[in-house]
């Protein structure tokens, strides 16, 4: 697609339909192709099965940027970040802490998935500005304040007596999360209420979080979503989030009498540290608690 044409504008309107109805919409992205995702999910597995005192020595000075495991809350769940994945450095980074002489393989393929999927993260972000009118300079001075997450994610499989909630209903704190599963369990809850299991496949899920909600004026929709397991095998998934490194805050065009002003301006990763405060937990709408006027 290029812009300007009647695909590309045509995408746009999907786009901003399918943020604004359901707060998502899935992707058909061929540049990663089936031998690219077989290899970062077998480093994944690879990665999960070292002995929890190893995954621990992940931390960071980011908030929820660290390994996270063994939650009461999330007792199936477990999942690591990898900062900056599009530099291979940072990914090497990341795999000195887990394997002392390295790990070419993973940080060869999860560098080469996160350059791709921030492609894709980009064009959506250039449809959205499109549709809104926006103008491609405040699209550039955007995409140049945005970092990246990679997260891996697993799912055990839950024993007799256990739930098989995998993650409770949530929406994400990010600007956007794309995901892919390997295997069925992410379930997305649509505009009327009702809750739509989205089907492992090739596809995409492209979801919007709070920080896009509050940039939109509340015009896009933060996509709520829970993963829900049925299948008799451990789950894998894979997700690039975005964040701003910039303070985020309303579009002052996206502003009118159907779309007040409701949000002061944050610092984005202050709010991630802030939805897993004691305080958040308790809240109606944690980005509401965090920064509403």
């Amino acid at each position: 697609m290029k812009p300007g044409t009647d695909t590309w504008l045509a995408a746009c309107q999907v786009v901003r339909r399918g943020f604004e109805d359901h707060g998502c919409f899935l992707a058909r992205f061929d540049k990663v192709g089936p031998e690219l995702l077989n290899s970062v999910f077998c480093s994944m597995e690879q990665l999960f099965g070292l002995p929890l005192e190893t995954k621990r020595k992940k931390t960071s000075n980011k908030p929820n940027h660290g390994y996270t495991g063994q939650v009461p809350a999330s007792p199936l769940f477990e999942s690591f970040a990898i900062d900056r994945p599009s530099n291979i450095e940072d990914c090497q980074k990341f795999a000195r802490v887990m394997w002392p002489e390295g790990n070419d393989r993973l940080c060869e393929s999860v560098n080469e998935y996160a350059k791709l999927l921030k492609e894709l993260d980009q064009t959506v972000k250039k449809l959205v500005f499109d549709s809104y009118g926006l103008g491609k300079l405040k699209c550039e001075i955007f995409l140049e304040s945005t970092n990246y997450a990679f997260r891996s994610y697993k799912y055990k499989i839950p024993g007799v007596d256990e739930s098989n909630v995998g993650v409770n209903p949530h929406t994400d704190s990010t600007f956007t999360t794309i995901l892919h599963q390997q295997v069925d369990g992410l379930e997305i809850k649509l505009k009327d209420g009702e809750w739509f299991g989205v089907d492992a496949s090739p596809l995409f899920c492209v979801m919007a979080g709070d920080a896009f909600m509050v940039w939109s004026s509340e015009r896009i929709r933060p996509c709520e979503h829970r993963v829900i397991l049925k299948s008799k095998v451990t789950r894998y998934s894979l997700g690039l989030l975005s964040y701003s490194t910039k303070m985020v805050q309303t579009v002052e065009n996206l502003v009118d009498e159907d779309h007040p002003l409701r949000y002061k301006p944050f610092d984005h990763y202050a709010y991630v540290g802030f939805r897993f405060s004691e305080e958040a937990v308790k809240c109606t709408s944690r980005i509401k608690a965090f920064c509403g006027v």
